[in-house]
């Protein structure tokens, strides 16, 4: 209670980071039309063309800061209580899955996965979200699911049809899209043969009912022979 990551002492920028923010102004003010991007691989190119003695300047800064964060964290982690720490820790944790979820998505959107499959209710949603009234977003989502809810089997049908209709797209474009990552060795973006089964209940249906149906024979057999 009364701590809080914010708290915590900010880690100390690169030597890279720290010449991007010193000489960025001056950039831009150079080069006024530029994007963003554009103003970043600039700089880029100018820290790689960066004499070694000039770099060293930042390095040191570094170095620097590098020691007086280290003072920080001591100071900051000795006030701390076992259950302070605990919960902070946990705070962390939270924050860098967050990071990594959101670093993982960002990648696999780079790499062209598929967009996964919709379901009936996430197309009708779409197609009347727009028209729909509500205060808020969260109100028009229940509202349509309220109305989804209404609907009768002959209503839906379209919409499920639909979903089937992209399901089928979906898996077609994964199949290609995992075949061209495992070509490029990328085999953990694949997905696993258990993941694969669950696309077909159809199927584990169908072999869940013959092994029954052959348990049951092999049961009757052997109740006869005892008799």
């Amino acid at each position: 209670r009364g701590i809080s990551s914010d708290q915590r002492p900010k880690r100390p920028l690169t030597a890279y980071l720290r010449f991007l923010m010193d000489n960025r102004p001056a950039f831009r003010e150079k080069n006024p039309g530029m994007s963003n991007l554009e103003l970043v691989k600039k700089l880029a190119g100018a820290w790689r063309e960066l004499p070694a003695s000039q770099k060293q300047v930042y390095e040191e800064a570094k170095k620097t800061d590098w020691k007086r964060y280290g003072e920080e964290m001591a100071a900051y982690k000795a006030q701390l209580t076992p259950a302070q720490a605990a919960a902070l820790k946990e705070e962390r944790r939270k924050l860098l899955a967050k990071r990594r979820s959101l670093r993982a998505k960002r990648e696999l959107s780079l790499l062209g996965k598929p967009k996964r499959a919709r379901s009936g209710f996430n197309i009708f949603l779409s197609e009347n979200f727009q028209e729909s009234e509500g205060i808020s977003p969260v109100a028009k989502m229940k509202k349509l699911f309220d109305a989804w809810q209404k609907l009768s089997p002959s209503q839906k049908q379209p919409y499920l049809q639909l979903a089937q209709d992209d399901k089928v797209r979906y898996e077609t474009e994964m199949k290609s899209w995992e075949a061209k990552m495992i070509q490029l060795g990328r085999e953990d973006l694949v997905r696993s043969t258990t993941q694969r089964v669950k696309n077909k209940p159809a199927e584990t249906a169908k072999t869940a009912a013959t092994a029954k149906a052959s348990s049951g024979g092999n049961k009757a057999k052997l109740k006869k022979s005892e008799e």
